[in-house]
Order: structure tokens, then sequence, then C-alpha cells
């Protein structure tokens, strides 16, 4: 088995990180929010080993990859540029691309604009919905009532990193037991804590988080990881695909309702409410993905789906890559 490799291209805004293992057909792997390449490391091998060269990149802004400091710099037009650059820099001319969470968004970008590109799209965790509807920031202020949705909240510039960079571990080890099957807030009426998606007038996102326990998937070394990637480099690059979401509003608005036609996989958690949320943009997936090969829901999985469920994730990555291959 090739060991993964480290490396830094040029892309539009400077630098891309990624990590690549193995050899053959590429695979371009993007992760969403907040994590880094680091949450593909159980998938880097199992593609390896069935003969994919699999690239996981730290996408705009995270990690070593380049920080712009301008919000406009984190539109999707922007991001999957970043992605058609890093296949032209590996030497290659077209690659698949999978995403989880935010990735999921952008992959499923990457295969609408750039189809000369990517050939083949998987998406983990968010459904594709197709561009267009109401303005996004107006969407996210009717949810919620009196309350806040996470979105709106962090689309406020320095008000999350103001919650966030003062206990950046501490922070980061609640929100992914708030969306982690086995540790999430529990359904009993009488012990569930409210919403941890939503922020009460005053308070703050992580004050509904989970802070006695670790999800399964995550160990102590494997939190300092991504702790330590956000230490340094702080939040905000992070933060600004979702000040940028108005931005994508517009600049997409001439891709209103398009389908990706390209072969496509889906795969999410029962328990994820990205998931049951956006299950009207699950069931239009026969207009949405005319391409589709196949759907997955894995019961009793949260939200980190390749990392809650990594043997399940890599064989129906596996399979699905098989067909697409050999189908080209």
């Amino acid at each position: 088995m090739p060991h993964r490799t480290h490396r830094l291209v040029p892309g539009p805004a400077g630098r891309i990180h990624l990590v690549e293992q193995g050899s053959g057909p590429l695979v371009l792997l993007l992760h969403g929010f907040p994590e880094s390449w680091y949450s593909w490391r159980h998938q880097l091998p199992v593609l390896a080993a069935a003969g994919y060269r699999a690239v996981a990149v730290d996408v705009r802004g995270y990690g070593r990859s380049s920080k712009p400091e301008a919000v406009a710099a984190y539109r999707m037009t922007e991001l999957v540029e970043d992605n058609a650059a890093v296949v032209e820099a590996l030497g290659e001319r077209s690659a698949v691309v999978v995403g989880h969470d935010w990735g999921a968004t952008i992959a499923a970008h990457s295969a609408l604009l750039r189809p000369d590109v990517f050939h083949a799209v998987a998406l983990l965790s968010v459904p594709y919905t197709p561009p267009g509807g109401p303005r996004p920031s107006e969407v996210f202020a009717r949810l919620g009532g009196e309350e806040e949705f996470y979105v709106s909240y962090f689309q406020e510039p320095g008000r999350a990193e103001r919650e966030i960079e003062p206990d950046v571990r501490g922070w980061l080890a609640g929100f992914y037991a708030a969306l982690s099957a086995d540790t999430m807030p529990t359904a009993d009426a009488h012990l569930m804590p409210a919403d941890p998606h939503f922020v009460a007038p005053g308070g703050r996102l992580r004050d509904r988080f989970p802070t006695d326990r670790l999800p399964a998937w995550l160990t102590e070394d494997d939190l300092d990881v991504y702790a330590g990637e956000f230490e340094r480099t702080g939040l905000t690059g992070a933060l600004n695909r979702y000040r940028a979401m108005d931005r994508d509003w517009k600049d997409l608005a001439a891709h209103a309702g398009a389908a990706i036609r390209q072969p496509s996989l889906f795969l999410g958690g029962t328990l994820d409410a990205s998931t049951t949320w956006l299950s009207d943009a699950i069931d239009a997936f026969p207009t949405t993905l005319p391409g589709l090969r196949g759907a997955h829901l894995l019961d009793d999985c949260g939200h980190w789906i390749q990392q809650e469920r990594p043997e399940e994730v890599g064989r129906h990555l596996t399979d699905w890559l098989g067909s697409v291959v050999a189908g080209r």
C-alpha cells in the first residue's frame, strides 16, 4: 500500500494543500465544515487499494490551503475553479468528485459547472438542490421563530469566531458530538435539550452541545488534529462559505433548476438533520440527478458519515466507482 503524500499545488487564490494515496483514475475528496482533508483518512487507503488515485484537499480557507480575506473569494464559482485547478495541477484531464457536507454542495456544483472536468459525482450527507428559489439569507432568517438558525448565526462576520476561537477544541468536540448518532441529544422528551441547530436569544450555539463525551468515531488524537489546524488558522476562512451564499444565489441564477446528468451517488444517515430536513430534495433525485446509480441511507448514522461508518462508506464508494469507471 503506497503511503499518503502531502502536496501543495497552485490554485486561483494561491495554494491548495492536498493529500494523495494510490494510483489510477483520479478521485477528488472534498470535506465540509468544520473539518479538513483528515475527514477522509479512512477512505484514502480503501480507494488506493481499489486502484484509484485518491486525493483529499483542504478546501480554500482551511488547513494549509490559502485563505483570502474577502468573503467574495469563497463563492461557489471560486471553489469549483479550485477543484478544476487541482485536477490540472495533478496532470489529469478529468476526475470523479466526492464531497461531504459543504463538500457535497461544492462537488455537486463542480459537476454542474464543469462537466468537462468532473465526469461523476458522489454526495455524502447533503443532497443536491438545484440553484434558484428565494435568497438564502431570507430563507434562513425565517427559520426557528424566536430562535436563530445556525446558518444565520454563522453569516454575521466575527460573531461565531468570538464564540469558537477562545476554546476551539472544546467547541469542536461539542459540535461533532451534537451531530453524531451515538452522542446527539436524545429523543426522550424529558431529557432532550433544545435543538443544537438553533441559538436562543442572547445565547450561543454551544449552549446546546453535549459536553461530557466524545462520539465513538472521534479519538482524542483525532480531535487534536482538527483543533490544531483551526487554532492555527482561525475560523473565518471556513465560516466565509456561509457568508457567500447570497453571492452564489446571484452567480448561479442562470442555472436555476438545472439537473446534474453525470453518474451520481448519494449516501446519508437516517439520524442526520441534513437528510431529514432535505427529504424533498432526495425525493426529487429522479429529476435533479437523472444519472443517479445509488442512494443509500445508513440506519442509526448521524452527520459525520464517512467517519461514523467508514467501512460501509468505503464499500459503497468502491462499488459505485467500479460501475462508473467501467462505464466510461
